[in-house]
């Protein structure tokens, strides 16, 4: 009699493929970590479509999930993949490039790509098996986009052409003759200074700072961008920080004369011709609030270092700082930005979004949620002469009729009521993954602690315009007078109200996913406006929670001011926060030091950490609380 095959017999196909798919993991793993230089590397494979090219600017490299039919080409596609990530762990300065990234989105994305292929071509040239594993990734990337469908260059995105243009200098590498004929059609529309920019890419590649503003050079000849700005600093783990202006000192360089306010190019702080004064008009006027600003009803001497001090009636502080106007200001609920229809889009999409973080962030949002319930038990007095009788000892009575009633009464927690304010950056950096981990937190959040009976809100802020937008226009219909002051129209946006239940505001939180929301930052007023919002709450205990991923950026505003005008005032306002001590104050940084700010913060690089941070920053805060009781 034949032996009966055993149910865990080595030798099926089934075994042999998982085997081979759980080997081919194993090596790739190691080999990320050995080509990124960084043995505590993350490497992790994940189900679903995730862009085989996707580079992180943390420690960690994502992959699709090799398939058990694993063949030649899927394994050429993910080791791409990795090795492109792994490159850009080993030779990428993640703070260094945020320094210099340009606000525009389209602008953005051709910046992330050009790093990418400088990145890849170092790593590339000295390594011929990594060189061709990035060269199918490559190929397989033209395929995805359709290139070799195209017939005529303006097919071509800018993206996509301006990248393969800078492979091809810094490699030297020529792609296939219908796309080249494309890209060489493609690359005779640029203008001189962009075709210099673009051949100087290829001597500055092992300098990612010098890269950089060669970059940036491109970008302006593209009208991409605008001119880089001289005030721009490195963060302080940067080795190139003498290279860029200190922000300390003052900008003095004034606007020039305008030709017509209805289609103005104003100031940029070094490049007086290349800002668009006019911004995005397309929006109606809705009704105004007033703003935490300093607004003074005159002007005053150039950089606005002379100014007297102007009270806000914000509880005491005073600086320098001033609006030019609050008149185009809002302070807007999130289902007055648009329809119910699209929020409810927007929501799934969120939740799409949300299936993925359910086991991390749930668990520490679980365990957040028991240390809130166990502060809360319920604790009683027994045998007392009045309160609530105690039906428990009723059998003492039958016992013993003379044995008076015993009565019980609740004893009063100890546990405070609580308050938690999370204000997002609205910003136009934060575009991606930043604001849909931002936005799934906060939902987390608010259901978490909502069953604790923590009442939660949740803010966001932005402008309403790009470089300016209405109130720009009425500075220049007024002859720009020297140091306006904030010259942006601020957008603060309540997605979820402290009192609001959040099964009605939870379409709400959808609204960070809508293109076209995010834009300028002005951190100092967005702060000062929560915490007004905050303080006024009855709870004994109020916390605000800040995430953000870099400093304040307002071109408009810094065009005709100091070059450190908002940052200063956000200091200001975050030291007199502190002081105050009627909140507790607590910041994320998501790619940015947000150290060198608050008093009480954690600064994280990738969006991916955002929801286990949060649930262990609020866990320390109420950690700290009880002993403090105790």
């Amino acid at each position: 009699m034949a032996e009966r095959p055993t149910r865990n017999s080595p030798s099926t196909p089934a075994s042999d493929a998982v085997d081979r798919a759980e080997a081919f993991r194993r090596a790739t793993a190691g080999a990320s970590r050995a080509l990124g230089g960084r043995s505590d590397t993350e490497v992790s494979f994940h189900q679903g479509n995730i862009t085989t090219g996707r580079s992180t600017d943390g420690n960690a490299v994502r992959l699709p999930q090799p398939s058990r039919s694993l063949n030649d080409a899927e394994t050429a596609q993910i080791r791409g993949a990795a090795d492109a990530q792994a490159l850009r762990i080993r030779h990428h300065d993640a703070n260094l490039h945020l320094t210099r990234q340009p606000t525009e989105i389209p602008a953005r994305e051709v910046y992330d790509a050009l790093e990418q292929a400088r990145v890849e071509a170092i790593g590339g040239r000295y390594m011929r098996g990594v060189a061709a594993n990035l060269h199918i990734r490559f190929e397989n990337s033209l395929l995805d986009a359709g290139v070799s469908r195209m017939n005529s260059p303006e097919e071509l995105s800018t993206p996509l052409a301006l990248s393969m243009l800078a492979r091809e200098k810094l490699t030297g590498e020529k792609l296939p003759e219908q796309v080249q004929t494309l890209l060489n059609a493609w690359e005779k529309t640029l203008s001189p200074e962009a075709r210099d920019a673009l051949q100087e890419l290829s001597s500055v590649q092992d300098d990612q700072n010098a890269y950089a503003r060669v970059t940036r050079r491109l970008l302006t000849a593209c009208a991409l961008s605008e001119a880089e700005t001289d005030s721009t600093e490195p963060d302080s783990d940067s080795s190139d920080s003498s290279e860029t202006q200190d922000e300390s000192e003052p900008d003095t360089t004034q606007p020039e004369s305008e030709d017509s306010p209805s289609a103005q190019q104003d100031d940029a702080v070094t490049d007086p011709q290349m800002m668009d004064g006019s911004g995005e008009m397309g929006e109606p006027e809705d009704d105004t609030s007033e703003q935490a600003t300093d607004e003074v009803d005159g002007t005053g001497d150039p950089a606005g270092q002379t100014d007297q001090p102007q009270s806000t009636g914000d509880g005491g502080l005073a600086t320098n700082y001033k609006a030019w106007t609050t008149e185009f200001d809002e302070e807007i609920a999130a289902e007055d930005l648009c329809d119910a229809d699209e929020l409810n889009r927007l929501r799934q999409q969120l939740d799409v979004h949300l299936a993925s973080m359910q086991g991390v962030v749930s668990r520490l949002a679980n365990r957040l949620q028991r240390k809130l319930m166990a502060q809360q038990t319920r604790a009683w007095e027994f045998d007392l002469e009045e309160g609530i009788l105690d039906a428990g000892r009723l059998s003492r009575i039958v016992i013993n009729p003379l044995l008076s009633l015993s009565y019980k009464r609740e004893r009063e927690t100890d546990f405070r009521d609580t308050a938690v304010t999370l204000l997002i950056d609205n910003s136009g950096s934060m575009r991606g993954r930043p604001i849909s981990v931002a936005a799934m937190c906060g939902d987390i959040l608010a259901r978490t602690l909502e069953r604790c009976g923590v009442k939660v809100e949740i803010l966001g802020f932005t402008t309403r315009a790009w470089k300016g937008g209405q109130s720009r226009e009425k500075w220049i219909r007024e002859g720009k007078p020297q140091s306006p002051g904030r010259l942006n129209d601020l957008r603060h946006i309540i997605y979820k109200s402290a009192d609001t239940p959040w099964r009605r505001s939870k379409a709400n939180l959808g609204l960070m996913l809508r293109e076209g929301l995010l834009k300028e930052n002005i951190d100092g007023e967005a702060l000062l406006w929560a915490w007004q919002r905050l303080r006024v709450r009855h709870e004994q205990r109020r916390i605000l929670m800040v995430i953000s991923d870099g400093a304040p950026v307002d071109d408009s505003t810094l065009s005709v001011n100091s070059a450190s005008y908002l940052e200063d005032h956000l200091r200001a306002v975050i030291a007199h926060i502190e002081a105050r001590r009627d909140a507790e104050l607590i910041a994320i940084g998501i790619g940015h030091d947000v150290t060198r700010y608050y008093r009480r913060a954690v600064t994280i690089t990738d969006p991916e950490e955002l929801g286990g941070t949060m649930m262990k920053k609020l866990s320390e805060l109420f950690d700290e609380s009880t002993s403090k009781r105790r």
